[in-house]
């Protein structure tokens, strides 16, 4: 049952793109700012110059903001370069996702914020998985799946375990407060680890 507290959103009434990006923009700057967990739908309001209203009719948490304007950075920074080289690819595509995801504060300490968010919040979690993570997976599993029938990687490759142990270290160690990838030699270093584990037989 729908909580009454919550205004509906009004879907005849299409959202202001020029405000649209001020919430955007107010809800990763003040996660940058003060953490997540200390940033409140009448906080993003107040810095994006809009009613708390205006914020429950387009989105119904504070994490649903802050899920639209991660997915919203994360594009074009984290799209998969196509070329014959499969390690190239792969270090570029991960270097975009640290460079447009991870190194700036403000993304960094949303996104962590928001994956404990999802702990406890069934319809964010679907959200984080289906609009942030789900799209970009199907993207890597093509690539890869592209390298594996150009006999780049084994045929019986397990293309998700290739997609984990790559991405997996990224989250690690920005989860677990463990430092962040930092250079291309570490991303190169990760990759050829990883590759090495699927190559074709010599």
């Amino acid at each position: 049952m729908p909580d009454p507290s919550v205004p509906v959103a009004a879907p005849h009434r299409p959202r202001s793109e020029a405000s649209r990006r001020a919430i955007l923009d107010a809800s990763l700057d003040l996660c940058g700012e003060h953490g997540y967990g200390a940033v409140t739908v009448e906080a993003i309001a107040a810095r994006a110059g809009v009613s708390k209203k205006t914020i429950y009719r387009w989105w119904p948490s504070k994490g649903a903001v802050v899920l639209e304007a991660l997915d919203d950075a994360a594009n074009p920074s984290a799209d998969f370069p196509h070329t014959d080289d499969l390690r190239a690819d792969l270090v570029g595509q991960m270097e975009g996702l640290l460079r447009g995801l991870l190194a700036d504060r403000r993304f960094g300490r949303a996104l962590v914020g928001l994956i404990a968010d999802t702990q406890h919040d069934p319809q964010l979690a679907r959200g984080l998985v289906d609009d942030l993570y789900r799209p970009r997976v199907e993207e890597a599993r093509h690539r890869l799946a592209l390298a594996r029938d150009a006999g780049q990687l084994r045929a019986d490759a397990d293309l998700d375990l290739v997609i984990e142990l790559l991405y997996g270290p990224v989250y690690y160690r920005l989860l677990l407060h463990q430092g962040e990838l930092q250079t291309v030699d570490e991303l190169r270093t990760l990759v050829d680890h990883v590759l090495r584990s699927a190559a074709p037989a010599p």
